[in-house]
This record gives structure tokens, sequence and C-alpha cells, in this order.
């Protein structure tokens, strides 16, 4: 919200004023550039001009300075470029006919026209404009007295003006962009985020859900010939439960990290209840990076809930083991079982399983083992320190 606020505040420079306030300091500002009309105005009132011919001047300065306060201190980002052409054409005439008719002073009106059209007109437009004005400046000042020492004093004036209004709304467009950017990637960071919880909490609460639902079946079946028995899985489901919330609570503050060793008993205990004969890897390997053996945990996690809950499996094999390939070295999970097998569903598990494993460079497949039976073999690449 601030950045959209602060990229607001900053995109009012090169847009209509929207309150009282903003339309005081900009007029402000473009009160002090008109400072520079201070020669026409002094022809007029000390040139020797006629009555009629001050009385025209007069109106056709204001008329000029009118014209080019609508277009600079009012301009209309949807307006057609042709529209806007017109309004710096018109200046232009303003400024070659008073120049032509009054004399060398009003050859400033030229540095007018080439600050407004490199203000108004786009960049690809404004490169041509602000030397076109220029040049006409140059054309039309030989045509005056006194004109070849009053003329070095506007050339430079008038490129320098118009294009450092062209430089600085170029300025203010990009500035803008990269607050637009930055609010963009925020905004993704956020997603990101939200996606990182929603995986986390698939993968905590899948397991830890199916633990307990199985818990809770094997306890109905006891609970007529062996009370004793059905109070020990009950004891078991509040454990669990209880962990669960605990694995809630330090997922959501973001303190939570999965590890081979407790994921490997949690496995062994999820199998063991329902049934499934568990041949587990003793010991996992050593000093695996963070990040990695966080991802190889998630995985061993999801796909121990999936024998769980929808391979029908009698057998359930896990094995860990560093691998030396021509790419490099890799751990390698892979778990599979003797079950019904069939084709992948892709769901939130084994997405999110595959962007954790890709955030550290590692690969996940999951299929049909055979006829029967079905296998996940997550793979993450050891760096050369490890």
């Amino acid at each position: 919200m601030a950045l959209t606020q602060e990229s607001e505040g900053l995109g009012r420079i090169g847009r209509a004023p929207e309150t009282a306030t903003h339309k005081v300091v900009k007029s402000l500002w473009i009160t002090i550039w008109l400072f520079y009309l201070s020669a026409p105005v002094t022809d007029l009132v000390s040139g020797g001009h006629s009555t009629g011919a001050r009385l025209l001047g007069g109106l056709g300065l204001a008329a000029f300075v009118a014209w080019y306060l609508v277009l600079v201190f009012h301009p209309d980002r949807q307006m057609p470029v042709r529209r806007v052409l017109f309004s710096v054409a018109v200046l232009t005439t303003q400024a070659t006919v008073l120049s032509l008719a009054l004399g060398r002073e009003w050859l400033v009106l030229f540095v007018y026209v080439s600050i407004s059209s490199g203000a108004a007109l786009p960049a690809e437009i404004s490169r041509w404009t602000v030397p076109g004005a220029t040049a006409l400046m140059m054309v039309v000042a030989p045509a005056l007295p006194g004109w070849d020492a009053y003329l070095a004093g506007l050339v430079v004036p008038a490129l320098m003006g118009g294009f450092a209004m062209v430089g600085v709304r170029k300025l203010i467009q990009t500035t803008i962009e990269l607050r637009q950017a930055r609010a963009t990637v925020a905004q993704l960071a956020a997603n990101e985020e939200r996606l990182r919880m929603a995986r986390d909490l698939h993968d905590l609460l899948g397991h830890s859900l199916s633990l307990i639902t199985l818990k809770s079946e094997l306890a109905g079946r006891m609970l007529p010939a062996q009370p004793e028995a059905a109070a020990q899985q009950v004891a078991d489901i509040e454990r669990v439960g209880r962990q669960a919330l605990v694995d809630v609570r330090e997922a959501v503050s973001g303190y939570r990290r999965a590890t081979l060793p407790g994921e490997l008993a949690g496995a062994r205990t999820a199998l063991t209840a329902a049934a499934v004969l568990a041949d587990l890897p003793a010991e996992p390997v050593d000093d695996l990076p963070e990040e990695a053996e966080s991802a190889l945990a998630w995985s061993l996690r999801e796909a121990v809930t999936n024998v769980v809950r929808h391979s029908g499996a009698k057998r359930c094999t896990v094995t860990l083991e560093t691998r030396q390939t021509l790419a490099g070295r890799f751990v390698e999970l892979m778990v599979s079982d003797d079950g019904g097998g069939g084709p992948v569903a892709p769901g939130n598990g084994l997405t999110g399983l595959t962007e954790r494993l890709e955030a550290v460079g590692g690969t996940l497949t999951a299929g049909p083992a055979g006829k029967t039976g079905f296998r996940l073999l997550a793979r993450v690449p050891l760096g050369s320190g490890s």
C-alpha cells in the first residue's frame, strides 16, 4: 500500500494535480519559469510600439501563456498525440507571428515552445520537435533587427530546456515503473510464502491426520475384545494430535524444519500402525545441507503418507544413499511399495514436493514400479563441500 501511494505521489509530477495543495505547488513551479517572459512584457511597455500593436501584442502574449499553461499544467496522458501536436503547433504559430511582428525580444517564446513539447509529447516525438522549434527560431531570427547577439543567448536554453523536460519525464516514468515492479515483486513474494505455507500445512496435516485416522480405526476394532490395546491407540492418537498442533504452530511461525531422523521415526510408526512391513535405513546420510535434508524429509513424509492412505501395500522399502554420477554427487531417497500401483495422479502433495526439490536443484520421479507397486525417487545434488 505504501509503495502504491508513493508511486502515485511521484506520478502527479507528470499529470494534472488532484488536490488544492498539488495545484498550488505546481503553479509555483510553472510561475517561476514564466519570469523569463519579462523581455516581451518590457518590450510591450517601453519598446516604442503603437497602441494598437501593444494591445494586439498583449492579447497575443496572454493567449500564448494561457495555451502554454493548459498544455503543461493539465497534461492528459490519454489525449491523442495528434491533439498534443496541434497544441504545440498553435504555440509555434503564435511565437512566430509575435516575433515577426514585434521584434527580437519575442524570440524567447520559442524556448517555451521547446519546453512544452518536451513536457507533453512522447520522447520519440519530442526528440524531433525540440530541435525543430530551436531551428525555426534560428530561421525567424535573421528577419529581426539586432537578432545575432540576442539569438546566441536563446539557442542553448531552447535545446537544453526542451531536452531536460524530455529527460525529466522519462526519469519520472522509469521511477514509477521501478516502484510498480517493486510492488509486484513484493506481491509475488507474498504469494510464494502463501504457497510455501500451503505445502507445509498439507505435508504436516496430511501425514498426521492419516495416522490419526488409522489409529482410530484400529482402536474401534480393538475396543470390544482388547480394551487395553484400544486405550493405547487412543493415547497414540492424542500424542499425534498434540504433535500435529505443535508442528502447525512452528510452521506458521516459520521455525519448522523437517529432519530425516524425525521423519524416519514417524514413517516407522505410521507404517506399523497401518500393518505395513517397514524396511527402513538404520541411519540417515550424515552432513547433509539443511535445505537438502529438509526437501528429502518432506519427500519421505509425503511418500509414506501416500503408501498408508492409498496403496494397500503389505511392504514398504525406503533406501537413502549417496551416489556418484557423471553430473556429480547426489543423495537419492527411494520409497517403493508392493501395493496396487497405477498411474500418477498429480495433486498438492507431489506438486509441492516437486517445487521443494527444484528449489535445491533436485528432481522428483514418481510412478508405477512394474506390474504392481509404486515408487517415488527424490534426488538432491550435493555441493563440493559436502
